[in-house]
């Protein structure tokens, strides 16, 4: 199977997405649903997909996990709760248990937006992290370079805990370099219970000017400090389209990667999705 790890819904109408502010975002905001997505990954041959939330909303994740049961590629549901409730146990088991509870494969945080970039060290945040290890459930690190050092620490403190890093970190690629990107990533590299998902990088780089050139420095480091056998492929559907079609995407990573051989991209663009979101029990 062909897997895009990270793709998002929304309907402005519905939610207010506190990051959707401001001129910039006009070109996505309107509603995208299934029957948006469905022939795009068509076209590329994408079999599957992962739904990561967008709002910090736990009737977000209930939706999300009733729109994944009734949508044949979803595959499964990266949700939210609140990790520094006392009820953080509570709120996972009652999504486990409800409608589409079997997709949910994942938790996640807007941790770049919190003020604090110890967040991830703080002590009602790690008992969140121990309920969701727990469960079974991979948890989604949405960071930057601020907030890598808190996050090598998570990972290193739960090491049974399986750990997806996002948009490889959001490195600032339209600057060309990003020092502290490069002294943080070999560190959270060797923990072997971290993925990382090789998406959201355009809209890192220069929106109407960015090349593959751009790219590439920042995909060859990733793949070079976790190996082939750590990353995903993610879309950042629609959220890449304020800088390029899910083709040009699809058509960027392709060029940006180094030579690999047809196992290592069946696992990039797949097997790893399969292994790291325990996608057979969510079919289940």
């Amino acid at each position: 199977m062909r897997i895009d790890a990270h793709q998002h819904f929304w309907d402005p109408a519905h939610y207010d997405y506190p990051w959707m502010a401001g001129e910039a975002m006009d070109p996505v905001r309107r509603a995208f649903t299934p029957a948006d997505l469905r022939g795009v990954i068509h076209k590329e041959d994408i079999d599957a997909t992962i739904l990561v939330q967008t709002l910090s909303s736990l009737a977000e994740t209930r939706e999300f996990l009733q729109l994944a049961a009734a949508t044949d590629f979803v595959a499964g549901v990266v949700g939210w709760v609140d990790l520094r409730s006392p009820a953080v146990g509570d709120d996972l088991d009652e999504l486990l248990d409800g409608p589409g509870g079997n997709r949910l494969v994942g938790v996640r945080h807007q941790v770049h937006d919190e003020p604090d970039p110890e967040w991830l060290r703080r002590d009602d945040v790690r008992r969140g992290l121990a309920a969701v290890q727990s469960r079974g459930l991979a948890y989604d690190l949405l960071v930057r370079a601020r907030e890598l050092p808190a996050a090598v620490d998570v990972v290193r403190a739960f090491p049974e805990l399986q750990f997806v890093l996002d948009h490889i970190a959001k490195p600032s690629i339209a600057a060309g370099s990003d020092l502290a990107w490069t002294e943080w990533m070999p560190g959270l590299a060797t923990a072997p219970n971290v993925a990382v998902k090789v998406s959201g990088m355009v809209t890192e780089a220069d929106w109407s000017s960015w090349t593959v050139a751009d790219l590439r420095p920042f995909v060859e480091s990733v793949v070079r400090w976790f190996g082939p056998d750590r990353l995903l492929f993610g879309s950042d559907w629609p959220v890449c389209l304020l800088a390029g079609s899910y083709g040009d995407i699809v058509t960027a990573l392709d060029k940006a990667l180094p030579k690999l051989s047809p196992s290592e991209r069946d696992l990039l663009y797949g097997g790893n999705a399969e292994r790291v979101y325990r996608l057979s029990r969510a079919a289940g």
